[in-house]
């Protein structure tokens, strides 16, 4: 799938290293089709690590696909310059005017404190409700999922007793759905976090649909509205080195940190990790945007309404 993106995005050199079509501005406005339009609301520190990950699990697709990157006005990112916010981003409310066929919503260094002490959290949920008129599908990561799951639903987190930190088995519940179809019956993916939402809360409301669980870290994935909003609680997205990276960050920082489970062979930092959700991470966003975006948005974003 063609990835439009700004012609001097850094990331761009290495998803063409990656073999990865990624399409330029010039070439994308001299295609004869309607590309989709996806936004993406980067909440993490290193965004071009984010921009990186995202565009790679779009990248399995033969549609177009033109990614805008957003950004909140009510908080100053720390760890990625403000040249390249500057330059590769919008704030929100340059955007608000527009409709997208999808939406991805990240994860946040934030969920241990409280949602509404996050500066940014009035703005975050004026754009979840923005979604829900200009978006045709919203997919939500990690505290993302948590938060939407609290402003749109009422279900609050809780803090874990030990951060959930590794690569951990899931089982697909309801194969039907067409969001987890291709997915083996058991399948694995990352997740690191301190905070979870509660799965029997999530089984108890009948608005919401829990497509993959798992036994030590409860939900992966679900989705409500008939896949209007997706929740992934997990971290499908990540690299080969992303939590080695956490893990030794930690370690350096002289927090207690647990070696992450079934990541390293024989539990040996030292060992290469192993890649075993590319896999499930390339069909979870195929399916997202085959099935809950190309296959439901308006040829006419702005004249037909959701």
């Amino acid at each position: 799938m063609p990835i439009r993106v700004q012609n001097d995005l850094p990331v761009k050199e290495i998803l063409e290293h990656e073999n990865i079509f990624v399409m330029d501005e010039h070439r994308a406005m001299h295609q004869d089709i309607r590309p989709i339009h996806i936004g993406l609301l980067n909440l993490m520190p290193l965004k071009e690590d984010t921009e990186l990950q995202i565009l790679r699990s779009l990248s399995n697709t033969p549609l177009q696909v033109d990614v805008t990157f957003v950004n909140v006005s009510s908080h100053v990112s720390k760890n990625t310059s403000t040249s390249h916010i500057n330059k590769f981003y919008q704030p929100f409310s340059e955007v608000k005017s527009r409709r997208f066929d999808g939406f991805i919503i990240t994860g946040a260094p934030v969920e241990q404190m409280p949602f509404e002490e996050v500066d940014y959290w009035e703005e975050l949920t004026e754009i979840m409700d923005w979604t829900k008129e200009n978006v045709t599908s919203t997919l939500y990561l990690c505290w993302g999922a948590q938060a939407a799951l609290y402003y749109h639903y009422g279900i609050d987190k809780v803090q874990m007793p030990h951060k959930l930190f590794g690569v951990f088995p899931h089982r697909v519940m309801n194969r039907k759905i067409p969001l987890v179809r291709g997915f083996d019956d058991v399948f694995m993916a990352p997740h690191s976090r301190h905070t979870d939402v509660p799965i029997e809360k999530l089984r108890q409301d009948k608005r919401i649909t829990i497509l993959a669980e798992s036994e030590e870290v409860g939900l992966f994935l679900g989705m409500a509205e008939d896949g209007r909003q997706i929740f992934v609680m997990g971290h499908p997205e990540y690299d080969r080195v992303t939590l080695d990276g956490e893990y030794k960050r930690d370690l350096g920082k002289g927090l207690l940190i647990d070696i992450p489970k079934n990541y390293y062979p024989e539990d040996n930092p030292e060992n290469k990790p192993l890649l075993t959700w590319r896999a499930t991470a390339n069909n979870l966003y195929t399916n997202w945007v085959n099935y809950y975006v190309y296959q439901t948005t308006p040829y006419d974003l702005y004249g037909t309404p959701f």
